[in-house]
């Protein structure tokens, strides 16, 4: 391909880190909110703890990024400028959605603008048929696995320990807790920091600086630096309404719900799948607590987030096809 200017490549490499930055900051809840609501740690101590493993996940493999980069819309086709303009959509979502303390998919926000900006700028024809039903499966079935999972998880667990006092229990977990945030962390870091390393490959192949989609080291290490960055910063408003809002959790609650989203976003990431992480999270977290019973869980903010899920896609592709308009007019 051409090669475009040094100066655009590098400007659509810092908006896809600012997405990286905002969707860490955003995305901290779903690895820490329940250790933190159960108090098996600290926020200091488990923010920290996230924050090493998302940079430790981001290292563990790249199919997520080849979907993104590749696999949803014609690399051929598509423009330097889209890319930047589905970069900033992404950005500029998740840091609302962040401020208003909603925790949406930072990954479905940077799909749907991709998708909405490759239409702008070269139709429907643009769209990679394969890879969009490969992002549509696991935005029907995140939930659904995470729920049923985290119902059946947690029935097992209660069932395991039904004979053991509450206080052996708490303290058992209160350590499992830890092991399960961790694992979690290391998830999400490696299928969300996939995402940024997609974007900003897919930049270097459409403005002419490689010749192959071949994820370079630096992406890799760049991605998973600022992701941890974002992690770090915390995510307070969104750690609330995760951990707090939805259902009150006890530390073996906050084990099931952990383990069982971590379990799905593993396997989503060896397949290629660019799995929303807090789809998976959130949906164990409700699971786990239906098996209470139905009123312990509070519906009425599960359904403020699922509003927010639903509104994702279109905001952010009517967001990213504005954006590469008015970048084709601008450079």
């Amino acid at each position: 391909m051409p090669e475009s200017s040094i100066g655009l490549v590098l400007l659509v490499i810092i908006l896809a880190l600012l997405f990286d930055f905002f969707n860490g900051f955003n995305d901290a809840a779903n690895a820490i909110a329940t250790v933190i609501s159960t108090r098996a740690l600290s926020p200091t101590a488990a923010i920290s703890m996230a924050a090493v493993l998302n940079f430790v996940g981001a290292l563990a493999g790249t199919a997520v990024a080849k979907t993104v980069g590749t696999g949803l819309v014609d690399s051929e086709v598509i423009t330097l400028e889209s890319v930047g303009a589905a970069a900033a959509a992404a950005a500029i979502w998740v840091l609302i959605a962040s401020r208003l303390g909603l925790p949406v998919s930072g990954s479905h926000s940077l799909i749907a603008g991709i998708i909405g900006a490759g239409i702008a700028i070269g139709g429907l024809d643009i769209l990679v048929g394969s890879g969009i039903r490969k992002v549509l499966l696991g935005l029907a079935l995140a939930p659904l696995v995470g729920i049923f999972a985290g119902y059946l998880v947690m029935l097992s667990l209660l069932w395991l320990f039904q004979n053991t006092s509450p206080s052996t229990v708490n303290n058992l977990f209160g350590r499992l807790q830890i092991l399960s945030a961790g694992f979690m962390a290391f998830s999400h870091g490696t299928n969300d920091a996939q995402k940024t390393m997609g974007i900003i490959t897919l930049a270097l192949l459409v403005g002419g600086r490689i010749d192959e989609f071949s994820v370079p080291l630096w992406v890799i290490f760049l991605s998973g630096s600022v992701i941890a960055i974002g992690t770090a910063a915390g995510g307070q408003r969104v750690i609330r309404t995760v951990g707090m809002r939805i259902v009150k959790l006890r530390t073996i609650d906050g084990f099931a719900a952990e383990t069982t989203a971590a379990s799905i976003i593993e396997a989503a990431s060896r397949l290629g799948f660019p799995l929303s992480t807090t789809h998976t999270i959130t949906s164990g977290i409700l699971g786990v607590g239906s098996t209470k019973r139905l009123s312990a869980v509070r519906w009425g903010v599960a359904w403020n987030i699922v509003l927010a899920w639903v509104f994702t896609f279109p905001i952010t592709g009517v967001l990213g096809a504005v954006l590469a308009l008015l970048a084709k007019q601008v450079f």
